[in-house]
């Protein structure tokens, strides 16, 4: 550990910086679990994200997977180069921050598609990533400009901008097909949106479900988001 740093420190797990291009996150032990149970709960957890990880990686952009421990309940992964969007959203132009948030709604629509559930959808959780390569292809030839907006528009890239946004932590993540498990991901985000970035949160969600469209039950979906919104409300007032 004397050549690693803790990047973060979360309730479930450590973030450590390996190296310059790896991170490791491991699950911490619970004192108040029984040892059994507490060795068998992070164990079945890690395979779980693992299997989580293995899935999303051909649907949207996440971290490439290095190495699994699951004696130590490890797993390392590539340390992304990027800026965490909680940070620096906020920061952006307006218009560079809509063409995030389509694209957060677009990469959210295809997990939900594949019944991935994030289970912890925040600005948190996703990295802004320049995507060098696909500028240089937009330099190549103007004559490719509709394939590269079609490549966009499925990969996770943002528009004109040249962007990726990579979701990370899937600690919580599960596989579900039920509508209302994807409307509460969408619930979630929309409250990150509100609390950390308030100024602007209306416009980042209406940019979020614009991206959100391309699901192929986005209405059906939307419908129970609206259920799901009067019920946070209906709880608020008592």
């Amino acid at each position: 550990m004397s050549n690693q740093k803790i990047l973060q420190r979360g309730a479930e797990a450590l973030i450590i910086l390996k190296d310059k291009e790896t991170i490791t996150k491991r699950r911490i032990k619970k004192s108040y679990r029984l040892p059994l149970l507490d060795e068998r709960l992070r164990r079945q957890r890690t395979r779980t994200e693992l299997k989580l990880l293995e899935k999303i990686s051909k649907i949207i952009p996440v971290p490439r997977v290095v190495e699994v421990n699951e004696n130590k309940k490890e797993i390392s992964m590539d340390f992304l180069k990027g800026k965490k969007l909680s940070e620096n959203l906020d920061k952006f132009p307006m218009n560079r921050q809509k063409d995030i948030c389509k694209a957060i709604g677009q990469n959210v629509a295809k997990l939900h598609d594949s019944n991935v559930i994030h289970g912890d959808l925040t600005t948190s959780n996703m990295i802004y990533v320049e995507d060098k390569k696909t500028d240089a292809k937009n330099r190549l030839s103007n004559n490719k400009k509709s394939n590269e907006i079609s490549f966009r528009k499925f990969s996770g890239v943002g528009g004109r901008d040249n962007f990726k946004i990579y979701f990370i932590d899937f600690g919580l993540g599960f596989i579900s097909q039920k509508i209302e498990d994807k409307a509460v991901d969408l619930h979630l985000l929309k409250q990150a949106l509100e609390a950390k970035h308030f100024n602007h949160w209306h416009i980042l969600f209406d940019e979020v479900l614009k991206g959100y469209s391309l699901s192929k039950n986005h209405k059906i979906v939307l419908k129970q988001f609206e259920k799901v919104e009067k019920r946070g409300r209906y709880k608020d007032k008592y």
